[in-house]
């Protein structure tokens, strides 16, 4: 407890900046818009509860315990966004001690475990999974998987319930299934050693399988993409490694770390990035294999890393696998990995004669000493990169800088053309962030920096093209949620395609659902746009 006294006032001081942010970007469709969050009714309960329903539409995941959560911080916060980034500060808090006690359980010593703890505290990668509000489902998921490591060995019952609850949270979770199996293997001597874990991890197993159900129902209708320069196999096969040796590189340096990261493929064979990945990639594959042999708990932390960084691979494609908030979940992995190789290291020259004990603990100190030289940068680091969570134009800033051909860096030259009357620049640089990934027509259009050609032939021929391409990808997928629906209806009346408008209003309120007075409001308004243009329908 006092260590977790410590390390929250130590996080709310590094995060200050960041207390009063304003709610940013992911965090409108989980809170602000979100018509299954905005309380904690009976249908709202049950609606984001069925594993068929909705409400995992809405957010391109099935993560009940997460909007849930998120349904309460309505309830008790309202608009107010400190009570939500302080959520996010106690719970990382949480999540830096249940580390220590991880490592502690692991046999790493109190000296390094607690030096560990202050490297996940301090690390300037985390900052968007703590400053950002939504993000709860990201550090509230880590922490519900370390209570699940923790209990595994004495109350492996309360494990399962833990690891569910930690999988209803946040799909990366799952992370939590290997390296507990790694550590069981470790622990009982092999899968003869303890016949009850191995059962309970069984029944892991299979909570994992029914999961995965709507999980992958909803990823594939919201999240799956084609990436066409994947139907190049090596293509693709570069790009995971190359994406695998940025995390290292954050991980290790803080190097990398961006708001809203677009780094490029790794279409050429001479891409850094997947050169530079041959040797660690060979070196972690090869301390796994060790591990793994010589039953050592080092190995759940490797493939507690491995795993949280399989599903952001790219083995599925999806827009951006690139970002500080998914490190959250593959750092704990490769610290503990880390100090447990550190220490068999030193143990194997002590073993072999190569220094006196005494060198050798002096190393270890020289070692320590260096970690924390780099978390007091770190530390200086997230205090300023957290000044950037205090609104979305700063964010879109240092996403522009680190990543100049980007979409956020295209969205900011559209609106500085839009402000001087460029229109034809302003076009340009959208439809250039649109091939991003940018393609959400309502915030451009509500967007007051594009007022001064709004009314202009060629910005409107653009909303009707970017409208056209929401219709189309809406058609696709098949869509049938309130939300989704809205949002075509919300097209087409760009267009002034109004009995669309109109036709897919009326769809989305026979879905029923917790939109309808919205929708009955917005279902009018377009019937009143048609009677202006044409009076006799």
């Amino acid at each position: 407890m006092l260590l977790f006294a410590l390390v929250a006032v130590s996080c709310i001081l590094l995060y200050r900046p960041a207390l009063d942010g304003a709610f940013l970007s992911d965090d409108y469709g989980y809170i602000v818009t979100n018509s299954f969050t905005s309380d904690l009714s009976r249908e709202n309960v049950v609606a984001i509860l069925d594993p068929g329903g909705p409400a995992k539409f809405y957010t391109a995941n099935y993560a009940p315990v997460h909007l849930l959560a998120t349904a309460l911080e309505r309830e008790i916060f309202a608009n107010d966004v400190l009570g939500y980034h302080l959520v996010n500060l106690l719970v990382h808090a949480a999540n830096t001690v249940l580390l220590v006690a991880l490592l502690l359980a692991s046999g790493v010593p109190a000296s390094g475990a607690l030096v560990g703890g202050l490297w996940f505290a301090v690390h300037p990668g985390n900052v968007e999974a703590v400053a950002w509000i939504s993000q709860l489902k990201t550090n509230g998921a880590l922490a519900l998987s370390l209570c699940a490591l923790l209990a595994l060995r004495r109350f492996p019952g309360v494990a399962a319930l833990f690891f569910v609850a930690a999988l209803l949270t946040k799909a990366s979770a799952a992370a939590a299934l290997p390296a507990a199996a790694a550590f069981t293997w470790a622990r009982a001597g092999g899968p003869s050693g303890s016949r009850r874990h191995w059962i309970w991890l069984g029944v892991w197993a299979a909570l994992l399988g029914l999961y995965s159900i709507p999980q992958v129902a909803s990823f594939a209708y919201m999240g799956a993409v084609h990436v066409p320069a994947y139907d190049d196999s090596w293509v693709h096969l570069r790009s995971i490694a190359a994406v695998g040796q940025r995390y290292l590189v954050m991980a290790f340096t803080g190097y990398g770390v961006s708001a809203f990261q677009e780094p490029r493929l790794a279409l050429s064979w001479f891409d850094p990035w997947w050169l530079a990945a041959w040797v660690p990639g060979a070196l972690l594959g090869w301390r796994l294999f060790a591990t793994l042999r010589a039953r050592s708990e080092e190995a759940g932390w490797w493939l507690l890393a491995a795993a949280a960084f399989f599903p952001i691979s790219q083995i599925f494609p999806f827009l951006h696998p690139v970002a500080d908030r998914y490190l959250y979940f593959i750092l704990p992995g490769l610290i503990g990995g880390t100090l447990l190789a550190a220490l068999d290291l030193l143990k194997w020259a002590e073993a072999r004669g190569l220094a006196s004990p005494e060198r050798l603990r002096r190393f270890a100190v020289a070692g320590l000493a260096l970690i924390l030289l780099a978390c007091g940068h770190w530390a200086w680091q997230t205090s300023q990169r957290s000044k950037l969570w205090r609104n979305e134009a700063l964010l879109l800033v240092d996403a522009a800088v680190h990543y100049p051909e980007g979409g956020s860096a295209h969205y900011l030259r559209a609106r500085g053309a839009a402000q001087i009357g460029d229109v034809d620049t302003a076009v340009a640089e959208l439809r250039a962030a649109v091939v991003t990934g940018m393609d959400n027509f309502t915030s451009v259009l509500n967007d007051p920096a594009f007022a001064p050609i709004r009314n202009q032939r060629a910005y409107r021929e653009f909303s009707n093209w970017m409208a056209q391409q929401w219709i189309d990808r809406a058609r696709e997928r098949g869509a049938d949620t309130q939300a989704d629906l809205r949002m075509v209806g919300h097209a087409h009346l760009v267009r002034q395609e109004y009995p669309e408008a109109i036709a897919a209003y009326e769809r989305a309120l026979a879905a029923v659902g917790p939109m309808d007075d919205q929708l009955r409001g917005e279902l009018e308004n377009a019937r009143i746009q048609m009677l202006r243009v044409d009076p006799n329908r």
